[in-house]
């Protein structure tokens, strides 16, 4: 029985393009936001789920982040897409004619250039999806374009009329696989963790990033969050190179945890680059 994945949908996304790549064959089941994603893997209608966490322009996404600290859930495997955003629009319409052009808001700041370039007069509207976009423009009162991935093409047959239309051909953005566990040690894992802290206080913070230094072992990324309880009190989110199981790290987070009033793992999984 093929496995069943959710996913952020609906068809046509980035996320679904992710999960094609990382399980072809699979039985997909589309959601329409990042919490019932987490929901159908909570309560095992799909046994893992796929979610945007971060993109290399815009940062992290929050939704994921609060699903991450405030849900019983685990990160099994990242995977990384390059972005590449297309304009689309009905086959039959000129670029001359476009009045409207829709998009997720990231995708549309993400053409900026693009689009004051070669439609600085269009008026710019935003949609619940990249795809979502493809709807939109093609039930729009007004002669409408689309910033899609190619793949909405096909779904919805429209035309491409330009690729690659990204302001930064870096853009990429990671996600991450859901699920009720995290991936066993492979020798080339990545950890994902928070903390906070019970009080505030000078060097709190250098301290406690002290023991990954004294390890060897090092950070990939840091970030604060708003715990949302009180105004001026944080969690920090940090991923670091190693495997909650094994040492080094093992030794570190059991050295943290009496420091800290909270320390959550999201889960261990093999690095990008090492898939």
């Amino acid at each position: 029985m093929p496995k069943r994945i959710a996913f952020l949908g609906p068809a046509g996304t980035f996320t679904e393009e992710a999960a094609l790549q990382y399980a072809p064959g699979a039985d997909f089941q589309a959601f329409p936001s990042i919490p019932a994603v987490a929901l159908a893997v909570q309560t095992g209608s799909a046994q893992e789920g796929i979610v945007p966490i971060e993109n290399s322009l815009e940062g992290s996404v929050t939704d994921t982040l609060d699903i991450l600290i405030n849900e019983r859930i685990f990160i099994n495997r990242e995977l990384v897409l390059p972005i590449e955003h297309c304009l689309l629009f009905q086959p039959g319409v000129k670029a001359s004619d476009i009045k409207i052009i829709y998009s997720h808001p990231q995708a549309l700041a993400q053409c900026r250039r693009f689009l004051e370039r070669c439609f600085p007069t269009a008026d710019l509207i935003a949609s619940f999806s990249t795809a979502a976009a493809v709807l939109d423009a093609k039930e729009s009162s007004s002669t409408a374009a689309a910033i899609a991935p190619k793949r909405t093409s096909e779904l919805y047959n429209v035309e491409v009329f330009a690729e690659g239309i990204q302001d930064n051909n870096a853009n990429a953005t990671r996600f991450v696989v859901l699920a009720d566990t995290d991936h066993p040690p492979t020798g080339q894992d990545k950890t994902s963790f928070c903390l906070s802290f019970h009080e505030d206080r000078p060097g709190l913070l250098y301290s406690t990033m002290g023991e990954f230094a004294i390890r060897n072992i090092n950070l990939v990324k840091i970030e604060s969050r708003p715990t949302k309880q009180s105004l001026g009190q944080y969690i920090f989110l940090i991923d670091c190179e190693g495997h909650r199981k094994t040492s080094p790290l093992k030794e570190t987070i059991e050295t943290l945890q009496p420091k800290t009033s909270m320390l959550k793992i999201f889960g261990s999984y093999p690095s990008w680059e090492a898939i």
